[in-house]
């Protein structure tokens, strides 16, 4: 039988059919590329639990996606439901600041340039109708733009839940089909880069485990350090802030945001010397681990360069926001890859010809 892509027509038609797969369902990017990630990170132990159910793949993959909505989904979801009744809490404390005014707390006053803030707080929050002011002087359409903002956070919320429930799905057929579409991938890559694609191809699956795994043992080890300068800094409820932090720590910019939430906090309440060491210590810290530990967790396994991991990692963040701090490392990998196969192209067709 004559290849596929034999003829030139259907050469044509081919790209035709992707493309417009691209265009049809590229809204399903984002949930498909989560699912792959959580599908490499926990292969090993589902292979496990496939032996377990004597391997019956769909009463396997049913347990492993039920135990991720259970450990990832319904903390995400009430994390969603919380951060959302606080902006609720937030609009009616900004109507009631616009309706009658609010008096500035002492708090504010220990501020650095404290009598400066305080003079701003009681033109826009202690003066009756100054909140509708302020949004006049930045070109906002007065306190009902609250209304629309919250309008728009609904909708992304909303949209968050399907992308959520897609990926779920997903993550499900991904778990019980997963070994077939694998090999049947194996097949059309060695047709693309015969001799090449084992090599090429095993690079994903661990690059994205070793992405997990330092994200996960830097976030542990910022918690208990940032726990640590929290008690000798005097902080309240050292414990629960280092928790807090290693929880932010696996968002991008969370464990800075953290750090310097609680540094403002002991700024705030007259601890200046300590609010400025447990700022200058964090910075000096986060630096430390963002520009050279992490990346070593991240591009070690496959031993990427530091450029290629730092780029990957930020540019992935910019460009995809939370996925793409795992899908570019992994193209700045396969770029690194496809690039030493080309250096070395003249020694492997040297073995392949001896």
């Amino acid at each position: 039988m004559q290849a596929l892509t034999a003829n030139p027509v259907a050469k044509w038609i081919i790209i035709l059919i992707l493309g417009l797969g691209v265009v049809f369902f590229h809204e399903f990017l984002v949930p498909a590329l989560g699912a792959m990630i959580i599908t490499f990170v926990t292969w090993r132990p589902y292979t496990d639990l496939v032996r377990f159910c004597r391997g019956n793949t769909l009463i396997a993959a049913s347990l492993a996606t039920a135990f991720i909505v259970l450990v990832i989904v319904v903390p995400f979801l009430w994390l969603v439901h919380y951060l959302y009744g606080e902006i609720i809490l937030l609009r009616e404390w900004l109507i009631e600041a616009n309706s009658h005014g609010i008096p500035t707390p002492t708090w504010v006053l220990n501020l650095p340039y404290g009598d400066e803030i305080a003079a701003y707080w009681i033109e826009y929050l202690g003066t009756p109708n100054g909140i509708n002011h302020f949004f006049t002087e930045i070109g906002l359409a007065k306190l009902g733009y609250l209304a629309t903002v919250t309008k728009s956070l609904t909708k992304s919320f909303s949209a968050m839940g399907f992308t959520l429930l897609f990926m779920m799905i997903i993550l499900f057929f991904c778990y019980k089909d997963g070994r077939r579409v694998s090999r049947q991938l194996d097949k059309i890559g060695e047709r693309v880069f015969p001799g090449r694609w084992k090599r090429i191809s095993r690079i994903v699956p661990t690059l994205v485990s070793s992405t997990v795994s330092g994200m996960v043992i830097i976030a542990i080890g910022e918690g208990i350090v940032f726990g640590v300068v929290y008690y000798f800094v005097g902080a309240p409820m050292p414990i629960t802030l280092g928790i807090i932090t290693g929880i932010f720590a696996l968002i991008p910019g969370g464990a800075p945001m953290s750090m310097t939430l609680v540094s403002l906090y002991l700024v705030g309440i007259g601890d200046y010397t300590q609010g400025i060491i447990l700022f200058c210590w964090g910075t000096m810290q986060l630096f430390i681990v963002d520009k050279t530990i992490r990346p070593r967790l991240v591009g070690g396994s496959v031993k990427l360069p530091f450029l290629p991991t730092i780029l990957g990692l930020v540019g992935g963040v910019k460009t995809m926001g939370v996925i793409g701090l795992f899908i570019g490392p992994v193209v700045m990998a396969l770029l690194v890859a496809i690039w030493r196969e080309w250096v070395h192209e003249d020694d492997h067709l040297g073995q392949s010809g001896k």
